[in-house]
């Protein structure tokens, strides 16, 4: 693969930022090769299918592939590189060039933070600190899950008031983007499993995030639920698509009732919306 000058022209530029807004689908020469489905944006999600027992390489890193050769990645909020995909089947080999959309993001002001909240004590950093170690242990497992592959629902009933990537201010301080969406409704709210999957956490009082679940719906694909009130699973059960898990909640750094849903590729945060938006493959 050549690769481009750093230097661009404007022209060039606008067939990037044109190719990377086309429906992800193979075609011609490829077409027995591998389909995606998504978009290769900042916060993107994009699903893949390839002939059982093809190889799968982002950016020259191997990919997990299902037994059906189903396969997904993520890609970060600010990332801007171009990503390379590399497909391997029987002698032959694929490399497609993928420019990365760049977004602009809201910023939200949010007032009535408790100023514990706004300022830990050196008791409560500790507290952080574990609640962040519980969270990445969580995450740190590959399961052989494929539960990703059938595609996502809303988890949940409510007015959006929260999106991702926005930049935060918290009473008039600037604060980490924000990694989720918000679905704001009243304490008690079903929240449901968007896709199968395992709950591998639930922590009913995290210093910020409050009531925290995690379900891993399979390699590295995980939805996050924070400031919760309640769960009905516990750790290590699978759970159906659709199933009511938790409840939405107040808890932790929250100014009322909502549930803030995220969703990771491993340690990369991706846009749920745009999970939302990605139609599964057949």
């Amino acid at each position: 693969m050549k690769v481009l000058p750093k230097v661009l022209s404007p022209l060039f530029k606008s067939f990037l930022t044109l190719l990377a807004c086309l429906p992800l689908l193979s075609s011609g020469n490829e077409a027995n090769m591998f389909t995606l489905s998504g978009e290769i944006k900042q916060g993107g999600y994009v699903l893949g299918k390839v002939q059982p027992g093809a190889r799968v390489m982002l950016d020259g890193k191997p990919l997990q592939v299902s037994p059906t050769g189903d396969f997904a990645f993520g890609i970060g909020r600010d990332e801007t590189e171009a990503k390379q995909l590399t497909i391997e089947e029987n002698g032959k080999k694929i490399d497609r060039f993928l420019p990365v959309q760049t977004r602009e993001y809201k910023l939200q002001k949010i007032n009535g933070i408790s100023p514990r909240l706004m300022n830990p004590s050196e008791q409560d950093l500790e507290r952080i600190a574990l609640d962040s170690k519980q969270v990445k242990a969580a995450r740190s497992g590959l399961s052989d899950y494929s539960y990703f592959a059938r595609g996502f629902i809303k988890p949940t009933k409510g007015r959006i008031t929260g999106v991702y990537g926005s930049q935060r201010i918290y009473n008039d301080k600037p604060g980490n983007p924000h990694f989720g969406i918000d679905y704001a409704n009243k304490t008690g709210t079903p929240v449901l499993a968007p896709a199968a999957g395992k709950v591998v956490l639930w922590v009913p009082d995290m210093f910020f995030s409050g009531g925290t679940m995690i379900i891993d719906h399979g390699h590295g694909i995980f939805s996050t639920f924070i400031h919760l009130s309640d769960a009905y699973v516990s750790v290590g059960t699978d759970v159906k698509q659709g199933e009511k898990v938790a409840a939405i909640g107040s808890t932790g750094r929250s100014t009322g009732p909502h549930l803030d849903w995220r969703v990771n590729w491993f340690d990369v945060r991706i846009d749920p919306q745009l999970v939302l938006d990605t139609p599964a493959i057949p």
